[in-house]
């Protein structure tokens, strides 16, 4: 039933792209006419040799035989063209759905899963099964046809001989069988190991400064020289079955050719049989070893390829972020959390019972000790995750009702390490912007983030290469990029998460700027340990342990939240001195 499961399984893949049904056609038909071709290439020799041994020799034998060896050639080279053609074609379908589920998979997944080993289901996973299709394919094709057509032709020559000959065939599914299960175990191994492998080196390379400067290179290297150990290990380990296969099938034909040229010599000596025919015979012995020895080889892949089947399948099972048609512009409304809880996975909650509404337009301040749940409220009102028990509201509509894409458009996120992408500064500030945005919105938003006196002064100015994770540019510029991106976005909510906590005085009052700019008439979250940033709001609740225990203007709470009073004194007062 498993097995059946897999193969299904890796049918459907097959079909996520399908390639045109002529070129499928012709595939087929271009596999008769090769196998055809070198099938009767035996018959020509029989009558080749009998005619050497007997009256004399026809010149049109041998064009025929000069014929079908050209048939042959080119046959096969189209054939051979056209399969991994296909083979191409599938892989990409396989590869660009995957691609496209994975993006749409909820940030649970991403939460719980290495990028590298996601990136090992993408590249590795689907290489092993391109590598079935393109490599393997066109063998297995061509020898099963050559196979058949074979023992056909030896039936007709002489049938005591062929039933010699097909004794093998048992002996070899008998050992073949509880090997390939041994051999798909080994291989889902091997690429459970290769994801964690590089999901490790993904890890490393991504935070490598890290690693440099609190000098792990030693612990890191260790790790990684356990994770090439292990994969050395399963490497021998299905190269120990190889070393049985291969050989086993070679020696078990090879003795079924000793005895068939013997017993055949015999025959002819006798005159049972003539020369031609015991040529032609051992000709298409030759021509069932050969491709029984690559059906083992494909035997072999097809069980990693099932291996590989399984864990693309398991990403396609797993559900996507759930979104409804639409994509309307969002009417600015009030946002409500009507009793919301939440916790990951039955752990200790993280928010419990919160409620509090926000006037459209408005600024709300969320304050509070690390871990009190200020982000994880804003990673609800994203939709990354949604409440256990409550509902979070747009007007009087639950915003699980609103498009998730359209409903994430309106939103602009600028965090203390905002993310910036490789590419051009331009690429960055357009980044998800879903449209094409003239030079002239650019230049504007840049200016608006305070961000256009030190791009202009950059050597390609807009079209500036960041580095990966915008290496090149400082903190405070970073973060004027990914203000001018939210006010290229245009967005009715803003969500500061510390945009101003990790930067020096100039750069924080270049970006405090510019934020004032972004929040002119939206709806604005902002967290911010540092209560000067936020005395302003018009709206401030503070949160311990998951729950708010305050809500009010930064006066009231001062009077009134003995926590909130503690903070300022020793915050606003610091600042003074």
């Amino acid at each position: 039933m498993k097995g059946k499961n897999q193969l299904s399984s890796f049918i459907q893949l097959l079909k996520l792209e399908k390639p045109p049904v002529s070129m499928v056609v012709t595939v087929f038909l271009l596999s008769l006419l090769e196998t055809g071709a070198s099938l009767i290439v035996p018959l020509f020799t029989k009558q080749l040799v009998d005619q050497v041994s007997g009256a004399g020799l026809k010149p049109n034998i041998i064009v025929l035989l000069v014929s079908a060896f050209v048939l042959q050639t080119i046959s096969g080279g189209v054939l051979y063209y056209l399969l991994s053609y296909i083979g191409e074609t599938i892989v990409k379908g396989i590869r660009t759905s995957l691609w496209a589920h994975i993006l749409k998979l909820p940030i649970s997944y991403f939460d719980k899963h290495q990028s590298g080993e996601t990136m090992s289901r993408i590249t590795q996973d689907t290489n092993t099964i391109k590598t079935l299709i393109t490599n393997h394919l066109v063998t297995f094709v061509s020898g099963i046809i050559s196979i058949i057509g074979s023992i056909i032709f030896l039936l007709m020559l002489d049938w005591k001989m062929t039933s010699i000959m097909l004794t093998v065939v048992p002996l070899s599914l008998l050992i073949l069988m509880p090997i390939g299960r041994k051999m798909y175990k080994i291989s889902k191994m091997t690429q459970d190991e290769m994801a964690s492998f590089s999901g490790n080196l993904g890890r490393v390379l991504g935070e490598i400064r890290l690693v440099k400067s609190y000098s792990g290179e030693e612990a890191e290297g260790e790790k990684g020289r356990e994770g090439v150990q292990n994969l050395f290990r399963f490497g021998l380990r299905e190269a120990r079955i190889q070393a049985i296969i291969s050989p086993f099938i070679t020696t078990i034909m090879m003795l079924a050719l000793v005895v068939l040229i013997g017993y055949g010599g015999v025959r002819v000596a006798s005159g049972e049989l003539t020369a031609g025919a015991l040529v032609a015979i051992i000709i298409y012995m030759f021509q069932i070893i050969v491709p029984f020895t690559q059906l083992a080889s494909f035997f072999t892949a097809f069980q990693k390829a099932m291996g590989a089947t399984e864990r693309i399948h398991e990403l396609f099972q797993m559900n996507k972020e759930e979104d409804k048609a639409g994509e309307e512009k969002l009417v600015s409304k009030d946002l409500h959390f009507e009793n919301v809880s939440f916790s990951y996975q039955n752990e200790k909650p993280i928010l419990q019972d919160v409620s509090f509404s926000v006037p459209s337009g408005k600024t709300v301040a969320l304050v509070g000790p690390s871990g009190s749940g200020k982000t994880t409220i804003f990673s609800l009102i994203e939709r990354f995750y949604s409440p256990v028990s409550g509902k979070i509201k747009i007007g009087g509509k639950d915003i699980k009702e609103e498009s998730l894409l359209s409903w994430r458009k309106q939103i602009g996120y600028v965090s203390q390490e905002s993310p910036v992408m490789s590419g051009t500064i331009t690429d960055n500030i357009c980044y998800g912007l879903g449209r094409e945005a003239s030079e002239e919105e650019i230049r504007h938003a840049a200016k608006m983030a305070n961000a256009a006196d030190f791009i202009e002064k950059l050597p390609d100015s807009y079209q500036t290469e960041v580095g990966e994770r915008g290496i090149k540019l400082s903190g405070g510029q970073r973060q004027r990029i990914a203000i001018a991106r939210a006010i290229l976005r245009n967005p009715s909510f803003l969500l500061l998460d510390e945009a101003t906590s990790s930067l020096d005085s100039e750069s924080e009052g270049l970006v405090q700027e510019a934020l004032g700019n972004l929040m002119k008439g939206r709806t604005t979250f902002v967290i911010a340990h540092r209560l000067s940033t936020v005395v302003d709001s018009d709206q401030i609740l503070v949160l311990e342990k998951g729950a708010i225990t305050g809500q009010g203007t930064h006066e009231e709470l001062y009077h009134t939240h003995p926590l909130y009073r503690k903070l300022a004194s020793q915050q606003l007062q610091t600042a003074k001195d």
